[in-house]
């Protein structure tokens, strides 16, 4: 089911996070993740919108946006391939008129899923974090 994130929602959410980065993210350092696991409490989340997928009372997965950016779009590494990430963007691409994300070039489990779902590439550059290649993809909705 998908309901809007609710604050008790946080720890699960950020285990479902650290886990499912970690593995299509193999490529980045312990440090990158303990720096991005603090934005989570970052007052710029107050202007996003997230919303989880619960299955069995339990946060599996969720998507945040921030205005049509996929600030945040990960599905717990046990429940991927079981379309509880397709439900998440076919619910965010109904509430958007597009959408837009930027995804490691190294993150192969990303790209694939967001090819197949119909994302185009629309630049390439570096993450100035990193260094590491970024690719910025768009999702134009048709109706």
């Amino acid at each position: 089911m998908i309901r809007k994130y609710e604050e008790k929602d946080i720890d699960e959410l950020i285990k479902v996070w650290y886990h499912a980065s970690k593995f299509a993210h193999h490529f980045l350092n312990e440090d990158f993740f303990e720096r991005e696991r603090k934005k989570f409490t970052h007052p710029n989340l107050q202007r996003t919108e997230t919303l989880v997928y619960e299955k069995d009372n339990k946060v599996v997965g969720f998507i945040t946006l921030m205005d049509e950016l996929v600030y945040a779009f990960f599905v717990d590494i046990d429940f991927q391939h079981s379309g509880i990430g397709r439900a998440l963007m076919d619910y965010a691409k109904s509430i958007r008129p597009f959408l837009e994300l930027y995804v490691f070039k190294d993150n192969e489990i990303g790209r694939t899923f967001y090819d197949k779902f119909g994302f185009i590439e629309l630049s390439e550059h570096p993450h100035d974090e990193t260094g590491f290649t970024q690719l910025k993809l768009k999702l134009k909705l048709t109706y």
